[in-house]
C-alpha cells in the first residue's frame, strides 16, 4: 500500500501519514476522478493504470472539515513513484500482509491540531504511524480482506 508523508506546513494535517487525495475541482467529473487525479499527482501513479474495486465509507475530518470520500484501488504492475515535491514530503510503501495484520494495531500517544498526548487507535508500522482518518480507512479496508479470506 501507499502512503504518503504530508509536508511540514502551517495546517491542521501537516507532517501526517495519509493516502494520495484531496480537494475535488472543476474538471472532475466526479469524486472518483478526483481521486486517480490526486494519486497521479501526489505520487505520479497514472490514474489510466489504476484499477478501482469500490467506494469506501465517507468520512468527515472535524479538524480539516473535510469529507472524505474513499475509493480501494489497485495496479497490476509495480508502481513508479514520482512524489509531488510541493505537497508530499516522502513515499511510504507497507506491504498489504503488513497491512492486514492484526498485531501492527493498538493506540499510540500522539499530538493532534486539537490537543497533545492524545490517545488515539493508531496503526504501527516500523516508527510509521498511521491514526485518525488513515487508520480509519485502513481499518475498513483490513475488515473487508478479512471477510474474503
Amino acid at each position: 500500500m501507499a502512503f504518503i508523508l504530508r509536508k511540514t506546513y502551517k495546517g491542521v494535517h501537516s507532517n501526517q501519514i495519509g493516502f494520495p487525495g484531496g480537494r475535488y475541482e472543476e474538471i472532475d467529473k466526479d469524486l472518483m476522478q478526483t481521486a486517480l487525479r490526486e494519486t497521479e499527482e501526489e505520487i505520479g501513479v497514472s490514474s489510466n493504470s489504476i484499477q478501482v474495486i469500490k467506494p469506501l465509507t465517507e468520512l468527515y475530518i472535524p479538524p480539516s472539515n473535510f469529507l472524505v470520500h474513499p475509493y480501494l484501488s489497485y495496479i497490476e504492475e509495480e508502481p513508479v513513484f514520482v512524489l509531488q515535491e510541493s505537497e508530499v514530503e516522502n513515499i511510504i510503501e507497507i506491504p498489504l500482509s503488513v497491512c492486514l495484520d492484526k498485531n501492527n494495531l493498538n493506540t499510540e500517544l500522539i499530538d493532534a491540531s486539537y490537543a497533545k498526548n492524545v490517545e488515539v487507535p493508531a496503526f504501527n508500522f516500523n516508527g510509521h504511524v498511521v491514526w485518525g482518518a488513515t487508520a480509519m480507512i485502513l481499518s475498513e479496508i483490513r475488515e473487508l480482506f478479512i471477510r474474503i479470506a
